[in-house]
């Protein structure tokens, strides 16, 4: 289909557009470069049949072409978010943000959330969360979907300052009213959704204050006051706790996937956070400057056309 050339110029506002158009039970999104299993909409389809309670199935996104130690990491991260964060949110019946492809939905209750927001540049996760608002069930379905990570650093810096920005559109719109979400979802889902986009948010952009305070107690040695001294304790425990549960997280084998991620990736895991940070950053400052622009991340010549 050709999307009428009007703004915003964005994938959710195709996405919208092209479903007004679909006429069958069930709407699934693939982004070009994605390659899924081959049984991935007949297990769907079982799937809807089987949980009829279940508005959209998620399935699970693998990196399987992985060279580089930025692509390495990149693969760690989709495994910890894919295969860990989601489906622990599944079993605590909390709101689910999408991963933008391999969205299964049933196409009554995606028109019933009103489609895509045109104006999120990550309308999957704002989908995700409407979806629960309006009390449409997400489900992770047991199927793999593999894709190529970013080919290079300034790829990589644009999809996530995009994703970060579009986390921070989300919970801008679905906090304007706290005691109607609470209402909507439960204390569970708000603290869920607090705890997995805002969580995500606020880490990166404190992160770099973090080791800032700790690196300089560190060399100010006894110049520095009990308060200050105390306090850079905190900060340098609390990044020695997180980075250890993020690497043990890392390393738990991903069922179906190539195997156990390389110890490079693990180890360096602190570093690949400290470049989130400046995508974090960098996406705050898009949100006051250029909200709604969308940076499209280009795919290498091992993509599918």
């Amino acid at each position: 289909m050709i999307v009428p050339a009007a703004a915003p110029r964005t994938k959710p506002k195709a996405c919208s557009y092209a479903t007004e158009a679909c006429r069958g039970e069930f709407v699934v999104v693939f982004d070009a470069e994605d390659r899924p299993e081959p049984s991935q909409l007949k297990k769907a389809v079982e799937a809807f049949r089987t949980h009829p309670e279940v508005s959209c199935f998620q399935a699970r996104l693998v990196i399987d072409r992985a060279q580089c130690w930025l692509q390495h990491i990149f693969a760690l991260d989709y495994g910890i978010w894919f295969s860990a964060l989601l489906p622990g949110l599944e079993r605590l019946g909390a709101p689910i943000p999408l991963g933008g492809t391999s969205n299964h939905f049933r196409r009554t209750a995606l028109v019933d959330a009103g489609l895509w927001d045109p104006f999120n540049v990550t309308e999957d996760a704002d989908l995700g969360i409407r979806m629960a608002r309006l009390g449409h069930k997400v489900g992770v379905l047991d199927s793999m979907t593999f894709e190529e990570a970013p080919a290079s650093l300034s790829v990589w810096l644009r999809q996530r300052t995009r994703w970060l920005k579009g986390y921070m559109q989300t919970m801008l719109v679905h906090t304007r009213n706290p005691r109607r979400l609470i209402r909507q979802i439960g204390p569970t889902g708000v603290a869920a959704m607090q705890f997995f986009l805002g969580g995500t948010i606020w880490s990166v952009l404190v992160n770099p204050l973090l080791w800032l305070c700790w690196i300089a107690s560190a060399f100010a040695g006894s110049l520095t006051c009990g308060t200050l001294s105390g306090f850079a304790e905190i900060c340098g425990g609390s990044l020695l706790l997180i980075n250890a549960l993020l690497a043990l997280l890392g390393a738990l084998p991903v069922r179906g996937s190539r195997g156990r991620p390389s110890m490079l990736a693990i180890i360096g895991y602190p570093v690949y956070w400290l470049l989130i940070s400046v995508a974090a950053y960098r996406a705050l400052w898009q949100l006051v400057r250029d909200p709604f622009g969308w940076e499209k991340t280009p795919h290498g010549p091992g993509a599918v056309s």
